[in-house]
């Protein structure tokens, strides 16, 4: 597979300050006089959003061959506020270097269309842009997966048919080729907002496991525990070869030796059929920082 070098890069810029959050554009065109510098920059129109995890409307999960929309084109970036649980989608398509802010979706309609809150990552999927948000509309539990409309844009409604005993949620990629989805798991929003809880951490109550989804029947396979003293088991990174049944996941911190870690899940085949497994593939070892 190949294409052409982008040749604008957007950074979502916080403001710890107070003020509002942005989106920077930056120019990567080797060629241009501005390279590597900042061109353009869309602020949000409301304070508090913590800008995250924003992705495209359209990419190669929107074209694949079990789920064709030749029409559809990459055009909106979708935008989640992390604390304020609104959505912010930007157009791009008049001129990539000035994207316009053309709709945000608030707060309350994100919670009363999907009982969710804190929307964290945007991925665009065969059937619509995938989201997914830390908690529920409380601030507590469950968090999990809701979907937007590829071309209308609004909220469809949550992702899950049948959640099983997945409770917590944060980062969620998929093997197309393979109809499954891998979701991790952080924390609850009031488990996470003002902090690691160090009882909680302690405990072993921030996220442990991976959970396995049959992504066509949006049901819970598998839930994978890597044990209860790896706490934060985060972002999500599948293999770059589709056809591949295999990624890796790194995890914040074991209460045994306070190392961090990555981990390998991989597809697996036995007298009880398909199912999944996980082996922890690096460790880094805890350390004083650097003088």
């Amino acid at each position: 597979m190949s294409a052409p070098p982008e040749t604008l890069a957007y950074v979502a810029m916080l403001n710890p300050g107070g003020g509002t959050d942005a989106l920077a554009v930056l120019d990567v065109d080797s060629s241009s006089k501005a390279y590597g510098h900042q061109v353009q920059q869309v602020d949000m129109p409301k304070t508090g959003d913590e800008l995250h995890h924003f992705g495209w409307n359209a990419c190669s999960s929107c074209l694949c061959p079990f789920a064709p929309h030749p029409h559809m084109e990459r055009r909106y970036l979708v935008v989640p506020g992390l604390r304020s649980s609104r959505i912010h989608v930007l157009d791009t398509k008049a001129d990539p270097g000035r994207p316009r802010l053309v709709k945000v979706i608030e707060a309350d309609e994100l919670a009363r269309k999907t009982g969710y809150s804190r929307p964290h990552t945007t991925h665009c999927g065969p059937d619509g842009i995938y989201m997914n948000a830390i908690g529920s509309a409380d601030g507590t539990g469950p968090g999990g997966i809701f979907v937007l409309d590829a071309e209308t844009l609004d909220i469809r409604g949550p992702w899950e048919q049948d959640r099983g005993p997945q409770h917590l949620a944060y980062d969620f990629w998929w093997h197309l080729g393979h109809d499954t989805m891998i979701t991790s798991e952080w924390g609850t929003p009031d488990m996470v907002e003002q902090g690691v809880n160090p009882e909680l951490l302690l405990a072993g109550k921030y996220g442990h496991q991976l959970h396995v989804w049959d992504l066509s029947k949006r049901r819970h396979r598998q839930a994978i525990d890597l044990g209860p003293e790896q706490q934060m088991v985060l972002e999500l990174r599948p293999a770059h070869d589709p056809k591949k049944a295999y990624g890796f996941v790194g995890v914040v911190v074991s209460l045994k030796d306070l190392s961090s870690s990555i981990w390998m899940w991989y597809r697996t085949t036995g007298t009880g059929g398909q199912s999944w497994a996980v082996k922890k593939v690096i460790e880094i070892p805890a350390g004083p920082p650097d003088a």
